[in-house]
């Protein structure tokens, strides 16, 4: 019965993420993405671009009176270059925005980073491996719009992986520090079945 409910979860999990390379019995617990201020900021930030370039459009229509034909041809061209600079930029933003994720499976954390389009990683870490997961908030801008730095530190080579700009609830952080203690647990178990094997 488990066995039939993990091949439907990963099924599931291959459909919804099928850019991610899974296990044959490996299934998404949880789904991260970056805070919902970043995506808002990236909005805000394409609405300011657009009005400053329509306010630029009314100035040159305004004063079209004292520019001759070929000044005012130049500058709408500037202007259309910098309306195509504006939706440029919001698109890769965006693109950016969702490049970025963090995974936790039944035995993995896989983690998107993307800096720029052509700047990515991948980072995939084993449960068992995973020492603390913690959750930190480190000023007043992140405490009043709900957002922080999710981090994961191993065991052995002592390194720490994050995940800023995350909103991640405490239910999340749980779940995830649940699956963390299940992986040990299942690992521990396997070794000590080896151990008595080779007895």
């Amino acid at each position: 019965m488990e066995e039939s409910l993990a091949k439907v979860r990963h099924d599931r999990s291959k459909k919804d993420y099928p850019g991610l390379k899974l296990d044959d019995d490996e299934y998404v617990e949880l789904a991260l993405k970056r805070a919902k201020i970043c995506l808002s900021m990236i909005w805000i930030g394409l609405f300011v671009g657009l009005g400053v370039v329509l306010l630029a459009f009314l100035l040159v229509l305004l004063g079209q009176s004292k520019i001759d034909a070929r000044g005012r041809d130049f500058l709408f061209i500037l202007l259309f270059a910098l309306l195509a600079a504006t939706l440029l930029i919001w698109i890769l933003a965006l693109k950016i925005y969702n490049g970025n994720r963090l995974f936790v499976t039944n035995k993995h954390v896989i983690q998107m980073i993307m800096i720029s389009p052509v700047s990515t990683s991948v980072n995939i870490i084993d449960l068992f491996s995973i020492e603390d997961a913690s959750f930190k908030q480190e000023n007043l801008m992140q405490k009043m719009f709900n957002y922080g730095t999710l981090r994961l530190s191993t065991v052995g080579d002592e390194t720490t992986y994050t995940f800023p700009y995350s909103d991640v609830t405490s239910d999340q952080l749980k779940i995830a520090t649940q699956l963390i203690t299940k992986a040990k647990k299942i690992t521990l178990s396997k070794e000590a079945k080896r151990v008595q094997a080779a007895a």
